[in-house]
């Protein structure tokens, strides 16, 4: 697995998910990320009661590039993938401010 740590613009990539009981949510997708030879995605929904929050889910490609998404159901694993994004953010926010410096 290609080791690819991206961050998007909220505005630049948006994914719409469906959820067990038919609803459909449009997220923008804030980053993907490996991790222990896996890969997350991080998605905050556009609108609506929830649009200030972010989730991270399981995230593949179908054969189609088309993005599967999976429920993190394991506490360990989620907590371990949630822990990688915080780092992700710090290391982002220093490398803005490191930028911004020079």
């Amino acid at each position: 697995m290609e080791p690819k740590n991206y961050f998007k613009d909220q505005e630049d990539v948006q994914i719409s998910l469906t959820f067990d009981d038919d609803t459909d949510q449009l997220c923008n997708v804030i980053c993907i990320f490996p991790l222990n030879d896996k890969r997350y995605i991080v998605v905050s929904p556009k609108d609506g009661p929830q649009k200030d929050e972010m989730f991270i889910y399981g995230f593949e490609e179908d054969e189609n590039d088309e993005p599967i998404l999976s429920v993190i159901e394991d506490d360990d694993e989620y907590d371990a993938a949630a822990d990688r994004f915080d780092e992700l953010l710090d290391e982002e926010e220093f490398d803005e401010w490191v930028g911004e410096e020079e």
